[in-house]
């Protein structure tokens, strides 16, 4: 029998803002990724990171932020609304914001979150231009000095990033320039658009015959899904198709296989482990944008779309239950959801 596709339900963005309410502001556990300059800089999270020291990590708690800036665009009358305005206000200020801005200023910073949290923060952005209320314009005012800092650094970095990273983690190119994308379309910066959408296809353009290698061991993005996902946005709608031919040329077969089948998760306690459950939310998103490429008589969006759900199936029950998930993997399915 065929199944419906999973929607966002108001009751999933209620559980999904209660779990990001509690840990955007949660300091501990935390990883940091903190270059010392002197002894000054041993410091706590909280005194490095202003606005995001919470989340066990700065990019997990950026995409907290992004989570809810959705939820509340999408559900203004959510019963956490008020709860998400109030942490907004409170944290969204410009001193604040100044100061994660001056954090990254050292050159010996300049990789720091490149290109994950860079792509993420401008996701934060690019939700925020989409409000259409006084509260979210002051919010987007107060943020665009680190978006534009951001957008600075794609700027400077993507003319010297000869080869594209494409492990299954937060190093990805594909997944930041597909980021990057949306923010440049949603904000209207053409030039920033061009410049990321050549870079992909200078990257990936002769691609051919994915043999998708995965999953590793702690991927939580498919290498291989995210970069279509990239060209999808990248090219023209009948240019990606010629290239997703190629790219995939097996996909209405279900080849490679590997695509097809979610990830095993043995242990969610484990912080690398867990990432699976990424993986196969990160492959219901990249599925379900990618099944839009074909029409409704062509059996790859059909194939597509049932990837995507069995991939939900997977690993949708899974965003609460342990910290090494619960702080990110909400995440990972609104955006599959949104998709």
């Amino acid at each position: 029998m065929r199944r419906e596709p999973t929607d966002l339900t108001a009751a999933l963005a209620t559980k999904f803002a209660g779990l990001a309410l509690a840990h955007v502001t949660r300091e501990y556990p935390h990883k940091l990724d903190h270059v010392l300059l002197d002894e000054r800089d041993v410091k706590t999270p909280r005194e490095l990171h202003p606005v995001f020291f919470g989340s066990f990590d700065w990019h997990s708690c950026v995409h907290g932020y992004w989570l809810l800036a959705t939820l509340l665009r999408r559900f203004p009358t959510l019963a956490e609304a008020a709860a998400i305005q109030a942490l907004f206000d409170s944290q969204l200020t410009t001193e604040k914001i100044a100061r994660e801005v001056e954090y990254l200023e050292p050159l010996a910073r300049r990789t720091f979150e490149r290109p994950y949290g860079w792509a993420w923060a401008l996701m934060l952005g690019a939700e925020l231009a989409r409000h259409k209320t006084p509260a979210a314009e002051k919010w987007r005012s107060v943020v665009s000095p680190l978006m534009d800092t951001l957008v600075e650094r794609y700027r400077a970095f993507l003319p010297k990033a000869t080869y594209p990273v494409r492990v299954g983690t937060h190093f990805n190119s594909a997944f930041g320039v597909a980021l990057a994308i949306e923010y440049a379309v949603t904000t209207g910066d053409e030039d920033f658009r061009r410049l990321l959408s050549d870079k992909a296809v200078e990257w990936y353009d002769n691609d051919r015959d994915c043999q998708a290698w995965e999953p590793g061991g702690d991927d939580f993005l498919s290498s291989a899904l995210v970069e279509a996902e990239c060209m999808r946005r990248a090219l023209p709608p009948d240019a990606f198709r010629e290239w997703i031919s190629g790219f995939l040329p097996r996909l209405g077969k279900r080849e490679p296989a590997t695509l097809f089948e979610p990830a095993s998760v043995s242990d969610r306690s484990d912080g690398k482990i867990v990432h699976l459950d990424g993986l196969n939310l990160s492959r219901a998103w990249c599925w379900r944008a990618l099944a839009k490429t074909w029409p409704e008589n062509d059996d790859r969006q059909r194939v597509a779309n049932q990837a995507a759900q069995t991939h939900l199936d997977a690993s949708l029950p899974q965003v609460s239950g342990d910290y090494m998930g619960e702080h990110w993997l909400a995440t990972f399915a609104l955006l599959a959801l949104s998709a």
